[in-house]
């Protein structure tokens, strides 16, 4: 048995430092200020590179990427969540109803209709295709595979739910960047026919070319293409290509008169001054291109030997007038440097707008007059609540897109903003109480039941068509 009153013997190793200091309480109040505010000013300058590299990561791997990951990762959250939870369920309806009365307005009196759905999403617009009773064949296409998944689901349910007689169209689904990529590749596509001699140049083709589908629908995604005019080039060429003579390319995009009147109101507020005389609303809205000398058509990217730098297209600063005459104009950065380099400094600096629901900001330069010339490459983010998280997008000038459009044979037949078109069809027999089902307004009163918020943010956008000739 151990003696329990026998002494611990004293270990022989020792230390030779000294003992360590006990912190007392409160001994890290005694920071200095100094060092705390170094300590937040690092944390927010690594928050800050932190988003500037995934800024850049994003523009590396190209808008294509990083939308189809944002549309995979947004939740499917059903019919029943949008028209009741939904914090914008009266802009959901809305826009809804908008897309309806496009549809309506150019689908025509023909039957057994063959529709080409670029940028399709989960297939939101399967039922009203069906609901018009005369859609033979629907294809969709879309680049985010999660999507397509569900717009397949979708169309599944609508099948179940079919009763006895009644009919649904055939419809088949693909993962396709139909911007970057030849949609003569999908089977059904092909079938049904797609020209690929389309586009300026093919005599040939304009006069005796043409494939198989009656409508071509891109609706709230072809601004991507604006990425690049190679991209926009190829959003055409797969549109024009996929349709018959006669048919509609429908859709509805940002407007950029909405983004052209912000960037001017920003460089005003800002005394940056407006170059040129075509602000909108006074005596000259055209906007004005650098082959006006020549002809009406804007000026496109391949019809430079450089490759265009939306960073480096802004005119150069003014020169700054000269109180003798005949004396020679210097450029104020001779003049006043710090003038320049202040005005500069501020010209670099993006703004954004918006509300409670939606956000659009500029990253970077904006031209003071408005006009985003060449019309390609011109990048903003833009947030909806509960929808979109601040993915990047880019303006499509309307007058270049349109000239654009006529060297794939297609010519504007309609373009209104979103309230223009309420105002127009809200009284039409079928648009009219299809708003009620929808509940944009309501049944009784007739009152919009949208808010102002959702109806600002529903400014921000047209719809329009073409005709295929």
């Amino acid at each position: 048995m151990a003696d329990t009153g026998r002494k611990r013997a004293r270990s022989e190793s020792r230390s030779q430092s000294p003992p360590r200091q006990r912190k007392r309480p409160g001994a890290a109040a005694r920071i200095p200020a100094a060092e705390r505010e170094a300590a937040r000013r690092r944390q927010r300058e690594k928050e800050e590179e932190a988003e500037r590299r995934a800024h850049q990561e994003a523009a590396s791997r190209g808008v294509h990427d990083v939308v189809r990951q944002h549309y995979n990762m947004v939740p499917e959250r059903g019919r029943e969540w949008r028209v009741t939870d939904s914090k914008i369920r009266g802009l959901r309806s809305f826009n809804n109803w908008v897309k309806s009365s496009t549809i309506q307005k150019f689908i025509g009196d023909e039957r057994n209709l063959k529709i080409l759905d670029i940028g399709c999403g989960k297939g939101g617009d399967l039922q009203k295709w069906q609901s018009s009773r005369k859609v033979e064949l629907y294809v969709g296409a879309d680049p985010a595979d999660v999507s397509i998944s569900q717009a397949r689901e979708r169309y599944e349910q609508m099948r179940r739910r079919l009763r006895r007689g009644q009919y649904l169209f055939h419809a088949e689904f693909y993962t396709k960047d139909c911007f970057g990529e030849w949609l003569g590749d999908i089977p059904i596509i092909k079938e049904v026919g797609i020209d690929p001699s389309v586009g300026p140049g093919n005599a040939a083709s304009q006069r005796w070319g043409g494939g198989g589908f009656d409508m071509v629908t891109m609706m709230f995604c072809m601004h991507y293409a604006f990425e690049s005019e190679e991209k926009a080039r190829g959003m055409l060429r797969n549109v024009a290509g996929a349709l018959k003579k006669g048919g509609r390319f429908i859709g509805c995009i940002p407007n950029s008169d909405v983004l052209t009147a912000k960037v001017i109101e920003h460089h005003k507020a800002k005394g940056h001054g407006v170059s040129g005389n075509n602000a909108p609303g006074e005596e000259n809205d055209r906007p004005t291109f650098a082959s006006d000398d020549e002809d009406d058509r804007p000026t496109f990217a391949s019809d430079n030997e450089e490759e265009w730098d939306p960073e480096k297209s802004l005119d150069s600063p003014k020169p700054k007038e000269s109180t003798e005459e005949g004396a020679e104009k210097k450029p104020d950065v001779e003049n006043n440097g710090e003038e320049a380099k202040e005005q500069g400094k501020a010209e670099d600096e993006g703004f954004e707008w918006g509300n409670s629901i939606y956000r659009v900001k500029f990253p970077g330069k904006t031209p003071k007059d408005g006009i985003f010339r060449p019309p390609f490459g011109w990048k903003y983010f833009y947030f909806l609540e509960e929808a979109v998280e601040e993915v990047p997008e880019y303006v499509v000038p309307w007058e270049a897109f349109r000239a654009l459009a006529e060297d794939y044979n297609l010519e504007l037949q309609y373009r209104k903003p979103f309230r223009e078109v309420w105002e127009e069809q809200k009284d039409d027999p079928i648009l009219g109480p299809l708003s009620e089902r929808m509940g944009v307004r309501d049944r009784v009163t007739g009152k919009l039941l949208t808010t102002e918020e959702e109806l600002d943010a529903a400014d921000f956008y047209h719809t329009f068509c073409f005709y295929k000739v």
